[in-house]
């Protein structure tokens, strides 16, 4: 299926546009292929010294200013993500305004992708979210820098040599 390349008419009502199940479809392949290479980083090099991007220090700077509870695990919020609280209208709000911080330096600030609710848990269905790009950078470097991130990395890192064994 080709997809137009035309301009984006003006009168477009992107609240009210039809959702094309192949362009769905693309977009979830997209979302699962990062989730899994991100796995995959997680298991080939200790998260404490992983860089995500060129960025990850004002990235992180601005999240401990937003989110100060959540940037320093407080009641172990950034360890296991409450859905709910995330995507409630305060914090709706408060991420908006995170995420504006980026839109003209982060490429694909605002993309969609999957995020462990639980950082202590591979990729599940039960265990994933949707959120945008730039907050996935902001709670993925926070969990790395403060070492919530390190069993993930031995057990993606045990995965990793199970199926190296597996391939003989």
């Amino acid at each position: 299926m080709d997809i137009p390349s035309d301009p984006i008419p003006k009168n477009f009502d992107a609240a009210n546009a039809p959702n094309l199940p192949e362009i769905e479809k693309q977009f979830a392949v997209r979302c699962i292929e990062q989730a899994e290479t991100y796995w995959n980083l997680l298991g080939a090099k200790k998260p404490s010294n992983m860089k995500l991007t060129k960025y990850d220090d004002e990235i992180f700077k601005a999240f401990q200013e937003a989110f100060p509870d959540m940037a320093s695990n407080k009641d172990g919020k950034l360890q296991k993500i409450d859905e709910a609280v995330l995507k409630s209208p305060e914090g709706k709000e408060a991420w908006r305004k995170y995420i504006k911080l980026f839109e003209s330096t982060v490429t694909d600030y605002n993309f969609g992708t999957l995020i462990r609710t639980n950082s202590l848990e591979d990729y599940t269905e039960k265990n994933t979210m949707f959120i945008t790009r730039i907050q996935f950078y902001a709670i993925e470097i926070c969990r790395n820098r403060l070492g919530l991130n390190d069993h993930a990395h031995q057990l993606a890192k045990k995965e990793w040599k199970a199926k190296q064994a597996k391939l003989g």
